[in-house]
């Protein structure tokens, strides 16, 4: 698949913690995100190195998802049993703490394959999905392994797909929450880039 921006974001199904510490054997996407925007981010394992620095990044940035109704969620071939581990262990000890978003466990690799961010090792690269309300993806970005993901950065793909939603400009290259956007057509290119250019 490669590529999904543009298309209906897989759906799936499976166990999953979620961020009120529930179990639950049933987790489907589709259901949870319903009329929603959403991130799904991709993992390659619980316990492991890189990977606890970016769940608590995207939990310290949870309330800045939540005013934007963004829901989270965070996938690896981990079990919910082992989610659970990892969310009960302290920060100080190596684990990621009560996160109050969910974790789904894709022990049969079908969503990372469905996603197509299934590495040779057979965890996840680091994908990261933004998908709007009508369930396509609007944005995608995929890390290998060593490389971890900018929280913020989603933050602002977010707060551009709302501007672009509201107002029907495009956002140019770094745009930000505040910043001006860009009418769509050659004469808005030509007024926004002599306005603009030197500070791009």
């Amino acid at each position: 698949m490669g590529v999904l921006v543009g298309k209906s974001a897989p759906d799936f199904t499976a166990a999953a913690v979620l961020g009120n510490g529930e179990i639950v054997d049933s987790y489907t996407l589709s259901a949870a995100i319903k009329g929603k925007k959403a991130v799904v981010f991709f993992y390659p394992l619980d316990f492991t190195f890189v990977c606890p620095s970016e769940l608590i990044a995207f939990d310290h940035r949870i309330e800045e998802f939540i005013s934007r109704g963004v829901e989270v969620i965070g996938v690896s071939i981990d079990s919910q049993f082992s989610h659970n581990a990892w969310r009960n262990t302290s920060v100080n000890d190596g684990g990621i703490g009560p996160v109050k978003y969910t974790l789904v466990a894709d022990v049969k690799h079908e969503i990372c394959r469905a996603y197509d961010v299934e590495a040779e090792a057979g965890v996840a690269y680091r994908g990261s999905f933004l998908i709007d309300e009508d369930g396509l993806v609007r944005h995608q970005v995929v890390n290998d392994l060593p490389l971890g993901r900018n929280v913020d950065e989603m933050l602002r793909m977010i707060d551009a797909l709302a501007f672009h939603q509201e107002h029907g400009e495009v956002c140019p290259a770094g745009w930000s929450k505040g910043d001006k956007g860009m009418n769509a057509s050659p004469d808005g290119v030509a007024k926004y880039l002599s306005e603009n250019a030197d500070n791009l």
